[in-house]
């Protein structure tokens, strides 16, 4: 066994390890950050799990030594008997959660989506096959920027899809965060809630419609285009909507909300209108949203439907700037309106054919 003792020599960093996990600059003599902290995920969550203990005296939150960087640092403290740190085990974070389950408690469990990976056998054995009701939160999910190749939560969506029992849902926002928490609270199920790192893209709403199970959400009625979306990849749709509307196409945005149960009813409809459909995610694209839809596809006989599914490829997705990295892979708004206006052109010039002849 080895004892580790983090910042060994700086006092501030011994006395406060897990602030010093990870840091932005701060002021040596003071251990202060110099960057001012925004909203983000995973404050949210913490922030909307104890409002929602407050209510309900058996919410419980279990961490694998991650209490500052998945949000429970202010849960610990309203509700030290009702929060457990079982160190960095997540395998047995998941074995214990499934016990409390059992005797009717409702335990909460935050964990990275890299980190999930250690613990797939108890999410399926301990959890699933008895079907308990344990909320399993995927923090970092998608890309997480600077952090790395080992830590970058692609994988998430496609190997928690495969597990039967487990409900997976995705917020586009804060908003739909916290309403999605409150809905797993009541659902008694195995529920999978994802979230990126960082801060919420800005979604262009009226209002959030209530969360029910496997129902998606329009947000843009079109003629032209269905995009299909999840989770912080809502808003870039969104954008890129607004776009093609001013290139004179019409595009219908659907925020699915959850992967599974599937809004098949919503999405079939919106296909079999335009004809022409996209996905985009910010996980893998094998098995992933758009593997879903492209399966429904199929299962449905869609016909003549033009598809295209934007997300990261087959590989491990190297260290950089979450920018660089959309770019590269063809995920920025520029690059997705591009191929949309491409497919545009090549319909637009096979029906002036068409009338030609």
């Amino acid at each position: 066994h080895v004892l580790t003792k983090k910042g060994k020599g700086y006092k501030i960093a011994e006395e406060n390890p897990d602030k010093f996990h990870a840091t932005a600059p701060f002021d040596i003599n003071t251990g202060k950050s110099k960057v001012k902290k925004s909203a983000d995920y995973s404050k949210v969550f913490g922030e909307k799990l104890v409002k929602l203990a407050k209510k309900n005296e058996k919410i419980v939150a279990i961490t694998a030594s991650m209490k500052d960087g998945t949000g429970l640092t202010k849960f610990k403290e309203e509700f030290p008997n009702r929060f457990f740190d079982i160190g960095i085990a997540e395998q047995h974070a998941i074995t214990l959660a499934a016990g409390m389950a059992k005797e009717g408690i409702i335990p909460v469990v935050p964990i990275y989506s890299s980190f999930y990976q250690r613990a797939y056998d108890q999410v399926i054995h301990d959890v699933a096959i008895q079907n308990l009701p344990v909320i399993m939160c995927v923090d970092r999910a998608g890309l997480v920027g600077q952090d790395g190749e080992t830590h970058q939560g692609t994988l998430d969506l496609a190997f928690f899809r495969l597990v039967p029992n487990l409900t997976i849902m995705a917020p586009m926002d804060f908003k739909e965060l916290e309403d999605m928490l409150e809905f797993a609270v009541t659902l008694n199920k195995p529920v999978i809630i994802r979230y990126p790192r960082g801060g919420e893209g800005k979604t262009k709403i009226n209002s959030h419609e209530e969360i029910k199970l496997g129902k998606a959400q329009i947000l843009e009625k079109g003629a032209d285009l269905t995009i299909v979306a999840i989770g912080k990849m809502v808003a870039k749709a969104q954008n890129i909507a607004e776009i093609l509307e001013s290139k004179g196409i019409d595009a219908e945005v659907i925020n699915a909300r959850f992967i599974k149960p599937l809004d098949k009813e919503t999405i079939i409809k919106s296909i079999e209108k335009t004809e022409n459909v996209i996905t985009i995610e910010d996980g893998t694209i094998e098995g992933g949203l758009g593997t879903v839809i492209e399966e429904l596809i199929l299962e449905e006989n869609l016909k003549n439907v033009k598809f295209k599914k934007f997300g990261y490829p087959d590989r491990f997705i190297k260290h950089g700037k979450t920018e660089e990295i959309e770019d590269i892979f063809g995920l920025t708004e520029k690059n997705i309106v591009e191929y949309v206006e491409k497919c545009n052109e090549k319909v637009v010039d096979r029906v002036n054919a068409l009338v030609i002849q």
